[in-house]
């Protein structure tokens, strides 16, 4: 009986034995990545006016939460703030957040060793959320090795360290979760999404691959509560290179522009243009006298290539014509009517500041509103669609010389609801051509339904933003 129990316990300790290799050998040990690493990640504080520190927001987006700076008590003239940064050459230059330093009054940084650093600012990118900042140390850095952000999969090992609530070089592990995220915080949202924790004080710091090459910078992380609840966000490295040239250049970037709004394709969007696909951007409006206009851009225009590169999305092409030098003329493959063409343009730089449109001019008050008839307003696809009246005008607050035709009430569940079209939306345009009553609309319906009741395109004006939208021509009149 005895010799039973001995084999049974040694069969016990055995299989125990082999289920510890097994767990150390499925997974990797970080400690050699990491002690070769934290060299390279630094601690970032700095100090802010009062006043300036009430008046900032630190929410992305309803709980899209950057991981700002925690806040610690100090004199009530100012408050420090602690962030995370890496550098990245041996003569001092530091990548951290814009959002850690901005309005900073003082920058110092730490580093590894525990010496410290008072730092000056080179120059900030709110719209990729990148700063640059110098030191002038007394001994040799060890700067980080960037990779190719490209090249990372969903799936892959990545490490991130930095400064979480205060407490320095801190490394912490998990996988690369999404890529290509878009969390609405700037024009250029291209984020990698990882389980690593990521928590306050962390942004600005790195993220690795197991080769130790920066992949990414740590940004924001999605949180009910503040702290870390899976999902951080870090900037690609591939978006931030152009930016580091440009801020080390001229302390700021010089974006290429071509004078152009842009919107996502659907395959109902592109179906309606007459592609089988919804790759490409839909140009919704052109700027008049920018580059896409002198080379013959239109509303309605789907650039499916820009200087040789495929265009996936908006956010794809933004970047790429962001980071094409000023100057440059480049080529365009467009969809327009049935058919490719390819234009040239050439790059302009894009301004400070998006121009504002003209103030509406006062409506002209000697005008009588006209009765209404049958005529000026109908039921069509859903939508309650009326001629602009000097009543209507000033209800919506209209210029006196509006065009199109104005949307007053959408049917419940119907398709035109579904797309987020409202009352009070202008419509400017059906398959590119004007709208001026509601005839033209139901010639536009006879249109569709002689081909098979295809998807019609309407041209919206909403909130003095234009965009398109691709809607159910069946009749759904209420």
């Amino acid at each position: 009986m005895w010799r039973k129990k001995n084999i049974i316990f040694t069969c016990l300790f055995w299989a125990l034995g082999i289920s510890q290799a097994l767990a150390q050998n499925a997974y990797p040990s970080f400690a050699d990545l990491a002690e070769k690493l934290i060299p390279s990640v630094v601690n970032i504080s700095t100090t802010h006016n009062k006043d300036d520190m009430n008046n900032e927001e630190d929410e992305l987006n309803n709980h899209i939460e950057t991981t700002v700076d925690s806040i610690f008590n100090a004199p009530l003239s100012n408050k420090v703030s602690l962030g995370s940064g890496f550098v990245i050459d041996e003569k001092g230059y530091i990548i951290t957040n814009n959002h850690v330093i901005d309005k900073a009054q003082t920058i110092s940084v730490t580093l590894f060793d525990d010496s410290v650093y008072e730092a000056e600012l080179i120059g900030k990118d709110a719209k990729t959320d990148i700063a640059l900042i110098k030191i002038n140390p007394n001994k040799k850095l060890s700067p980080v090795v960037f990779g190719d952000s490209d090249k990372i999969r969903i799936g892959d090992w990545v490490l991130a360290i930095g400064n979480p609530f205060g407490l320095g070089g801190s490394v912490s592990a998990g996988i690369v979760s999404a890529k290509s995220r878009d969390i609405e915080s700037g024009p250029y949202d291209n984020f990698i999404q990882t389980d690593a924790a990521i928590n306050q004080g962390s942004s600005g710091g790195p993220m690795f691959n197991l080769q130790g090459q920066l992949i990414g910078v740590n940004t924001a992380i999605f949180s009910t509560n503040g702290g870390s609840m899976g999902i951080g966000f870090a900037i690609p490295t591939n978006s931030i290179q152009f930016v580091i040239k440009e801020l080390k250049s001229h302390g700021k970037v010089d974006r290429g522009w071509i004078g152009v709004k842009m919107q996502p394709t659907t395959l109902e969007l592109n179906q309606s243009l007459g592609l089988n696909n919804n790759k490409g951007a839909i140009i919704s409006e052109v700027t008049p006298n920018a580059s896409a206009a002198k080379a013959g851009i239109k509303a309605g225009d789907v650039i499916l290539k820009f200087d040789n590169h495929e265009i996936d999305n908006t956010k794809n092409l933004s970047r790429i014509v962001a980071e094409t030098p000023i100057g440059k003329e480049v080529s365009l493959e467009i969809w327009r009517n049935k058919k490719t063409l390819v234009l040239k343009l050439v790059i302009e730089k894009m301004p400070d500041e998006t121009p504002k449109n003209e103030k509406a001019q006062p409506l002209d008050t000697n005008i009588e509103a006209n009765d209404m008839v049958e005529n000026n307003q109908a039921w069509l696809m859903g939508l309650k669609l009326s001629q602009i009246t000097p009543d209507l005008a000033e209800k919506y607050q209209l210029d006196y010389d509006t065009q199109g035709l104005l949307i007053v009430d959408v049917a419940p569940d119907s398709d035109a609801e579904k797309k987020g079209l409202k009352k009070g939306n202008l419509i400017l345009s059906i398959d590119k051509k004007p709208i001026i009553d509601i005839a033209d609309v139901q010639n536009s319906l006879q249109e569709a339904e002689l081909a098979d009741y295809r998807p019609l395109l309407l041209q919206i004006k909403a909130e003095d933003q234009l965009h398109f939208v691709a809607l159910k021509s069946a009749k759904e009149d209420k």
